[in-house]
């Protein structure tokens, strides 16, 4: 049954969900030239397969969670204990969840632990990395840690892939793709430590109670339904059992008590204010008008953006225009802000479905208000499911470092080379959507940010519908009736190289294209290989 699902997942195209009845698309081969040394096989990884668009199914069915622990006290004297309870040995794969974002202590506390005990080759699946995680530098460098499985990095951890002597390419994925590795047994897990805001001695873990409380804790919930070992480490401890949970206490078999897991500020990392200046505001509204015209804006209609200052223009923008057309909405979903959470105040959506909460005020709201449902990563964007969340989205609003003349999108790297992120949910939410909207720049930082080619494929531009910048908007050529009605509502539509060309003008820095070995494997959602990260020489 699990294998019909995710045949059945993967058999649904585009054609199915796009706009309008468009042609097929133009999209990038099966493999471009930074995939043209890739090696049939990878120490640490097993056989690589490259990304071909005419074939995007996993290839690994989804294996049943791990049997239920017992309902019993299950806590543990400290980190120290936990390790020996996980027989946590060198080579070991231990997992972290991103929920606490920059403000995350517990995967540094956990690793001077293993640093104590003289440990080494350890692999890290990590569902992001911040700048908070510094000192995991020194611990590549020393030979604690051989391994990253990541679906976005940032600081000097990013800087360290590209610039560092790694032994092993870090592994880029995205959110789904690391809940479709997880299930499937490609990623196994040893030990998975959730930082856990509250718990109680049974291992039921709450994400929205306590002083760390971060909100819906979506990303773990995959690694607690298959990791060999799952270990709560909680900054509180419920007296009585919690009656409800983001973690259930029959996946978890220990619970540490920590006084510090880290600082809730820290989820507001990204940017969390409306656009203010004249060009985001110009992107934002002719997005906005886009979407209002381009005829998937219908009763039941639902989005995500991200968490940037366009994006949470575009929001506002939405909710302005549903009264308008006598309509209201279906679901949000994806990261949550404040500003999805008014929109449903206001009932012009009934619900959000949240993988993760990005400030206080969706924290509050996961907590209180009934129509805001926590759910997991694989639920949210696993290919292995029949029917996950993207693959119900009107509306898909994607930032973008670069986009080039095929509609791929770069998140990844910076124009000079830098990992700067990685894919989230971008790929996921692209595939899934019948629109698929991106937005940018013409430039940033002085380098054109629409180009010939992108110097990392993080979403293939297969899956990309419309580009939206200051100066205009462009239609993938596949989307003609989406490109006549965006006409006739008076928007600027151009041909893509108009684009190209005026970023280059205003550009006052050539994009670096290092060229050095391989540093990072950039996975697309089916576990195939669409790009690389090369190193930097310097």
């Amino acid at each position: 049954a699990l294998r019909d699902a995710a045949t059945r997942a993967a058999a649904v195209t585009r054609s199915a969900r796009s706009v309008g009845s468009p042609e097929p698309r133009p999209a990038p081969g099966r493999a471009g030239p930074r995939l043209a040394d890739m090696p049939g096989f990878l120490a640490g990884y097993g056989p690589t397969r490259l990304y071909d668009r005419s074939d995007r199914r996993p290839r690994l069915p989804a294996l049943p969670a791990t049997p239920s622990r017992a309902q019993r006290p299950k806590v543990l004297k400290d980190l120290q204990a936990a390790f020996d309870a996980c027989e946590i040995s060198d080579g070991a794969t231990l997992s972290f969840h991103h929920h606490l974002r920059n403000g995350d202590a517990l995967l540094n506390a956990v690793l001077e632990v293993a640093a104590a005990r003289r440990l080494s080759g350890l692999r890290l699946a990590v569902s992001a990395i911040f700048p908070v995680h510094a000192p995991l530098v020194r611990h590549l460098r020393d030979g604690l840690v051989a391994e990253i499985w990541t679906d976005y990095a940032s600081g000097p951890v990013a800087r360290e892939i590209v610039t560092g002597g790694l032994r092993r390419p870090v592994i880029l994925q995205t959110h789904g793709g690391r809940a479709r590795a997880i299930a499937s047994g490609q990623l196994q897990i040893d030990a998975a430590f959730i930082a856990g805001p509250t718990a109680d001695s049974l291992g039921g873990t709450s994400g929205a109670l306590g002083r760390a409380a971060c909100g819906v804790l979506g990303y773990p919930m995959v690694d607690a339904d298959h990791a060999r070992h799952v270990v709560v480490v909680a900054q509180e401890m419920s007296e009585t059992p919690l009656e409800t949970t983001d973690i259930r206490p029959e996946r978890v078999d220990y619970v540490v008590p920590l006084a510090h897991i880290g600082d809730a500020g820290g989820i507001m990392s990204g940017a969390t204010r409306v656009a203010e200046d004249e060009v985001g505001r110009r992107i934002a509204a002719m997005a906005a008008q886009a979407i209002a015209a381009s005829g998937v804006m219908t009763e039941g209609f639902s989005f995500q953006t991200g968490a940037g200052g366009v994006s949470l223009a575009v929001t506002q923008a939405l909710g302005a225009e549903l009264p308008r057309h006598g309509l209201r909405g279906g679901f949000i979903c994806g990261g949550i802000t404040g500003a999805q959470v008014a929109l449903v105040r206001a009932g012009l959506f009934r619900e959000l479905l949240d993988v993760q909460c990005f400030d206080t005020e969706a924290v509050r709201s996961y907590r209180a208000d009934p129509w805001h449902r926590g759910i997991s990563a694989a639920e949210y964007a696993s290919p292995l499911l029949a029917d996950p969340v993207v693959e119900r989205l009107s509306v898909m609003l994607l930032g973008a470092a670069e986009v080039d003349r095929d509609f791929n999108i770069n998140v990844t790297l910076a124009g000079d080379g830098r990992i700067i992120g990685g894919a989230g949910g971008h790929p996921d939410t692209a595939a899934g959507a019948r629109l698929a909207v991106a937005t940018t720049r013409l430039t940033g930082g002085g380098y054109p940010k629409v180009v010939e080619s992108v110097a990392c494929i993080t979403t293939p531009g297969q899956d990309v519908d419309l580009l939206v910048t200051e100066a205009g908007l462009a239609v993938n050529p596949r989307q003609p009736d989406l490109a006549e009605r965006l006409r006739r509502a008076g928007l600027p539509i151009l041909d893509i190289e108009v684009l190209v060309d005026a970023a280059r003008a205003q550009a006052t820095r050539r994009p670096a294209r290092p060229e050095g070995p391989i540093a990072a494997i950039v996975e697309y959602r089916d576990g195939s290989i669409i790009d690389t990260v090369r190193r930097i020489i310097v």
